[in-house]
């Protein structure tokens, strides 16, 4: 009889000074991540109405990398609240946490072998947070090894582990950090739209250069244009000459991750212009470049390029 109340005594005794702890400590955990997870979106949140409130059009790099470096202390921390509770725990379930020091470091050895990508993955988020390569915000190029089309995109999210982007047709594209071998950061600093115009082999080559120079000052007189263009589009004269048609390349210079805007409006007003003119763009050209997001327009040909890579 009194064999069975002992273990029951025990039990209570445990629950009452172990057992109590191990639920504060799990509560507290949960308080802890909420409230560091609510504090990671308010600093978010006031970076993003910082940003929205200036007049500038697109986000500076400091406010980019303000909000990377946001997200990644979050879940930096949210990892040591993990880590603390659990050992803490097993402390209280009187696991001996010192006495599992050499075995550690042996399952540590064998579990590095296995785990040599997330801390690669771990290392490159590192550097590409403290290189301040890319940020929240900015429109990328991701290339991976065994992919053959580049992710173009505007990252979402960046962590140590991975960046997480958004393309042009609304798909979510996570790559692991130690996966990138290239990225293309074409929102830093400016951007170049390069706007290559076929005309016919016939035509005359200064006539249509003049005509293109009158439209790129009309298209740097609109106000609607001026405010995404550092300077009027420039004439870089012909690129190519094929056997019925030449190429004529416009290039101008735009705020970050504008030059698709841009690019679409110069084609525009170069094919009206030059249709107003009675000049025929050639139409059998594929013209459209397959990896540019945002540019669905096959005539005229249209590059598009940023100033950083990563």
């Amino acid at each position: 009889m009194f064999s069975n109340v002992q273990p029951l005594t025990d039990f209570v005794d445990w629950a009452r000074s172990s057992g109590l702890e191990i639920v504060l400590l799990v509560t507290g955990a949960l308080l802890l991540t909420r409230f560091a997870t609510w504090a990671g979106d308010r600093i978010t949140q006031r970076i993003d109405d910082s940003a929205a409130e200036t007049d500038s059009l697109v986000r500076s790099e400091a406010s980019k990398h303000r909000h990377a470096l946001a997200q990644v202390i979050t879940w930096a921390t949210l990892v040591v609240i993990y880590c603390a509770t659990a050992v803490g725990i097993a402390q209280r379930l009187g696991v001996p946490v010192t006495g599992l020091v050499a075995p550690a470091a042996v399952a540590g050895v064998a579990l590095g072998f296995g785990a040599q990508r997330v801390v690669q993955d771990l290392l490159a988020g590192f550097f590409i947070i403290t290189e301040k390569q890319y940020g929240f915000g900015d429109l990328i190029r991701l290339n991976a090894p065994g992919i053959s089309d580049p992710a173009i995109g505007t990252v979402e999210d960046v962590t140590l582990r991975i960046t997480t982007i958004r393309t042009a047709d609304g798909e979510v594209v996570i790559t692991p950090n130690g996966q990138i071998t290239q990225v293309t950061n074409l929102s830093r600093d400016w951007a170049r739209s390069e706007v290559d115009v076929p005309v016919p082999a016939t035509a005359d080559v200064n006539r249509v250069s003049d005509l293109l120079h009158r439209i790129g000052e009309d298209a740097f007189g609109d106000p609607a244009l001026q405010q995404l263009m550092l300077d009027p589009p420039a004439i870089m004269g012909v690129q190519s000459i094929d056997v019925d048609h030449v190429s004529i390349r416009v290039v101008a210079r735009t705020l970050p991750g504008k030059q698709f805007d841009v690019g679409r409006a110069l084609r525009a007003r170069i094919a009206i212009g030059l249709l107003r003119e009675g000049i025929n763009v050639t139409t059998d050209l594929d013209t459209a470049e397959p990896t540019s997001a945002g540019t669905g327009v096959n005539t005229p040909t249209s590059t598009q390029s940023g100033s950083g890579t990563g």
